[in-house]
């Protein structure tokens, strides 16, 4: 094994969490840099880090690898102002940024021969931001890309996978362009998409002030990654921005192409579109993380009777089972009430349904 020296540059949710699943194992020796020195105090207090830098060239020039884990316009900044560095070894840099084509760009304009850039892109993430909301396994089963850059040497790509190892993750390459496209397809899209439909139902509200009640439910779900960071993302429609127009253009004709089902009742072919979306999402896999992070959710009954709520999680809190939400889809006076419970993990949601189950409660989990 070599003990090689890892900056984590930019300590939000995905540099923090590769930050703790890489220290954790005891091989490295990583160091970290943010803008924000409250967040470089936090990381060095709670042990995700061993030592601190507020400045990024003096913690570059003592890396052997450097992970950059900022927004990616700052990214690209990052990768121009290591141009500028005399580096006396050769060094790895790799970056986390959902869009690759710009990054690449800037990368591949790098003339210091000391750096192999390999873009990377792990394909997990979570609902809350900020290096608190880090955790080593945020990455497990979860897909990480790595689209190697033109000059990158011989073997380098096999040392980042070495180091990156740790965090549990499934290593696909592909180059810039086909992932551009796909995470543009089923992470970059759905968001606009989430965010349009709450916009809809925002302007709606204005007639019928009832509304954000109903929406409580399977709208919510399905609109949660509207709630994601406004910039963050605004960041990412830029630099992915002729991907996206071409989606919109799409979307906008498939939506005219459903309407003409609707305004001539066109009954059958309806169906049959439903169907076919119903086969292929039916079909999607189950077990791995995609882009966007997943729900593990466990419905179950409950009486509307004093202390029910209390008692499923009592249950599962002493059994040391972490319960991520939890939500009441459904009770009236006197009847049983479905309750929803997130969990992390699927592993955690699966034991938690054993457990319920051995003592007595109707509960199940809906794929």
């Amino acid at each position: 094994m070599v003990k090689r020296t890892i900056l984590i540059a930019g300590l939000g949710l995905i540099g923090g969490s590769i930050a703790k699943a890489i220290k954790q194992s005891n091989e490295h020796h990583i160091l970290g840099y943010d803008v924000n020195e409250p967040t470089v105090q936090y990381a060095l207090t709670n042990g995700i880090i061993h030592e601190g830098y507020q400045r990024f060239s003096e913690a570059a020039e003592k890396a052997d690898i450097i992970i950059l884990a900022a927004p990616i316009s700052e990214t690209i900044s990052l990768l121009q102002q290591l141009q500028q560095i005399a580096f006396t070894k050769d060094v790895i840099v790799t970056d986390v940024s959902s869009v690759k084509g710009p990054v690449m760009e800037a990368a591949n304009k790098i003339e210091n021969e000391r750096i192999s850039f390999i873009g990377g892109h792990p394909m997990a993430g979570s609902h809350k931001m900020g290096i608190e909301a880090s955790k080593a396994h945020l990455f497990e089963n979860a897909i990480y890309v790595l689209t190697p850059s033109h000059r990158c040497k011989e073997g380098k790509v096999e040392i980042l996978k070495d180091v990156l190892k740790h965090t549990k993750c499934k290593f696909v390459v592909l180059n810039p362009t086909e992932h551009d496209e796909m995470t543009g397809v089923i992470s970059h899209f759905p968001h606009l998409i989430a965010s349009s439909l709450v916009q809809q139902a925002k302007k709606w509200e204005k007639k019928h002030n009832y509304l954000p009640n109903l929406a409580a439910g399977g709208f919510r779900d399905i609109t949660r990654i509207a709630s994601s960071n406004p910039k963050l993302w605004q960041d990412i429609f830029y630099h992915n921005r002729e991907k996206l127009s071409a989606l919109l253009s799409e979307w906008i004709d498939e939506m005219k192409y459903v309407k003409g089902f609707i305004d001539n009742n066109r009954k059958e072919e309806m169906i049959t579109y439903l169907e076919q979306a119903k086969k292929y999402r039916d079909g999607l896999p189950t077990k791995e993380k995609g882009a966007i992070p997943s729900f593990y959710d466990l419905y179950v009954d409950i009486r509307d009777q004093p202390g029910a709520l209390a008692s499923v999680v009592l249950l599962l809190a002493n059994k040391n089972i972490s319960i991520k939400n939890i939500e009441i889809l459904e009770i009236r006076e006197g009847i049983t009430g479905v309750l929803r419970l997130s969990f992390y993990t699927e592993e955690t949601q699966k034991a938690s349904l054993d457990i319920l189950l051995h003592h007595g409660y109707e509960a199940k989990i809906i794929q």
